[in-house]
């Protein structure tokens, strides 16, 4: 897994880029007779769709008429997915998907119109998983065993004996049942 984005570069994102609004304008074209009573959300969406990442959550906001606003907690996040049709692939765009445990089978929210996907996907997860310090503690050498996980150490190689022993044991039977079967 690649090192998490610096979370500078993820808290300036706050609006999504402008093939966005392109993917937007030729989804609506699919349907030519109904292009402006399509483009015309499209385009409000666009515009006041903006992002907010902090050290707690993300937010998402759009709306003119009718404002909507999804706020989730990095803690409260279950899943996240990335999604791109042909189009958004095209225009070097992806969504986003982040799910919660609301038991909504949906996504709680859609991070779209970003070209810096990957980098939001990694740091959502991230933080997701309480990652504080994105720089791995330094390594011990091989048959090291860190200071405090010698009991651990101890029981695990016990246990590898005893399976050690039970393969032997198992291997055994088996030659003893091929060789009485043979005479």
């Amino acid at each position: 897994m690649k090192p998490p984005p610096h979370d500078s570069t993820i808290f300036a994102i706050e609006r999504p880029h402008r093939d966005l609004l392109t993917y937007y304008l030729l989804s609506c074209l699919v349907f030519p007779p109904l292009f402006p009573f399509l483009a015309l959300p499209a385009y409000f969406r666009y515009h006041t769709m903006r992002y907010r990442f902090t050290d707690e959550g993300v937010s998402m906001r759009w709306g003119v008429l009718f404002r909507r606003e999804i706020i989730i907690n990095y803690a409260r996040i279950q899943d996240i997915h990335l999604r791109s049709n042909v189009v958004e692939r095209w225009l070097g765009l992806a969504r986003v998907l982040v799910q919660t445990a609301s038991g909504n089978a949906e996504a709680e929210m859609t991070i779209e119109g970003l070209k810096e996907f990957e980098a939001v996907r990694d740091f959502l997860y991230h933080k997701m998983r309480g990652v504080k310090d994105p720089h791995p503690a330094p390594s011990t050498p091989t048959g090291a065993v860190p200071a405090g996980d010698h009991e651990l150490a101890l029981t695990l190689r016990e246990i590898a004996a005893e399976l050690r022993a039970l393969r032997a044991e198992v291997a055994s039977t088996r030659a003893t049942t091929e060789d009485n079967r043979h005479v």
